[in-house]
């Protein structure tokens, strides 16, 4: 990879003497995807050596194997799917409430949802078919997302709902890795998959499926992959968790700067020990570059991104309220949180901002940000239990799918 070049004098006065990190070698989780791209990156290409940190890699199979990890020590932080660390911190699923950490926003956009080549050979290659196909067909399509409360399900099921498709009543979802979306499309055991890259290029690769939809149409320039820890590790090692949060930072800044540095990074990604996918997989759409394997190319207006001048990275409270959001529509919260109370809680602010002030990034001047997704329904944070309860399809009040996770 091009050398970096990125001034370091102010931000090294935060890694001397009393400000040195706690601990200096860190286990860092990942998965098999794109959007890890700047974890990969500042552990290996002398992003984190300045701020006195190793990061150790380590790759896992699922995300719930890598939240299993994360709580029980055995990785420092991880690149986290906001709606696990959210699930995790409010107890939802398999395991008993734990204080959680978003240290900052990895990246944005990104994600695919994708169907199989038997859909699409009968016709089923728009969202009007699809509609017409789950109406008339007695047997319920499967697809599969990465987590229960992870971005991919929750972005399936505003899609879903978004196109009149039910999705806890209309279709059946499973968990799938996102490594092995394909291989399970090949085999026919799902119709469909939501997903991150590589994954859904690499569907089309293997003339195993098309895409229907990014994620970033749903949402423009959505949040996704975060930086997640306990707040036990951030009360332990506050020094640590900045220094990681600048090491990142800085990686993230370098990845967006050119193209040049885009196509190296590619590169770096596809080794057999990080995605472990082929470029031609990873790079197109790495760059903005699509095709849905439908015959339709085009350049995205929101690509993935990894930095943006530091709104990728600012870990937003309105981002975390979302999540929360979804959770209540969709029963996996029976009751409202307090939303704020828990977003506070959970997005680190402060240690996020004392970071980017140090390297010189711009940071946002409010917490809150406002969208208007798919549907034209607005959101800016302002009244998460409001905005819960305002969808025309949602969940009953029992919490559905508690038993899945």
């Amino acid at each position: 990879m091009s050398e970096h070049d990125i001034p370091r004098s102010d931000a090294l006065a935060w890694v001397n003497g009393s400000d040195a990190p706690e601990k200096s070698a860190l286990d860092i989780g990942f998965m098999a995807l794109t959007d890890s791209a700047s974890l990969i990156v500042a552990a290996t290409q002398g992003f984190a050596q300045p701020y006195g940190l190793t990061l150790n890699l380590q790759r896992q199979a699922s995300w719930a194997t890598l939240r299993d990890k994360l709580l029980s020590g055995e990785l420092d932080a991880a690149q986290g799917l906001y709606g696990l660390l959210y699930a995790v911190h409010l107890g939802i699923g398999g395991t008993p409430p734990v204080d959680m950490a978003v240290l900052m926003g990895l990246s944005q956009n990104g994600q695919s949802i994708n169907l199989s080549q038997p859909l699409q050979e009968a016709g089923v290659t728009n969202t009007e078919a699809l509609r017409a196909r789950v109406r008339q067909n007695s047997a319920k399509l499967t697809l599969a997302q990465t987590f229960p409360t992870g971005t991919h399900a929750l972005w399936l099921y505003y899609w879903l709902a978004s196109q009149g498709i039910h999705p806890l009543d209309d279709v059946n979802t499973v968990v799938v890795p996102p490594s092995q979306m394909v291989a399970h499309l090949q085999a026919g055991r799902i119709d469909g998959f939501c997903a991150g890259e590589p994954w859904g290029a690499q569907a089309i690769a293997e003339r195993k499926g098309f895409t229907l939809a990014t994620s970033q149409s749903i949402w423009p320039d959505h949040p996704e992959k975060v930086l997640g820890c306990t707040q036990a590790f951030v009360s332990a090692y506050p020094n640590t968790a900045r220094a990681l949060v600048m090491a990142v930072l800085e990686a993230s800044r370098f990845i967006d700067q050119s193209e040049e540095n885009k196509r190296s990074t590619a590169q770096l990604l596809s080794a057999s020990e990080y995605v472990d996918a082929p470029l031609n997989a990873i790079q197109p759409r790495f760059l903005g570059q699509y095709e849905d394997g439908n015959g339709h190319a085009w350049l995205d207006a929101h690509p993935l991104r990894f930095f943006d001048e530091g709104k990728v990275n600012m870990p937003y409270l309105s981002d975390g309220l979302w999540f929360m959001t979804q959770f209540r529509r969709w029963g996996l919260l029976r009751e409202d949180p307090d939303y704020f109370a828990v977003a506070r809680r959970v997005q680190q602010l402060k240690l996020y901002h004392e970071a980017a002030e140090a390297l010189g990034i711009a940071v946002p001047a409010s917490p809150l940000r406002s969208a208007t997704l798919l549907d034209g329904k607005p959101w800016d944070g302002a009244d998460p239990a409001g905005y819960a309860r305002s969808f025309a399809l949602h969940a009953l009040a029992d919490v559905r799918q508690a038993s899945a996770l």
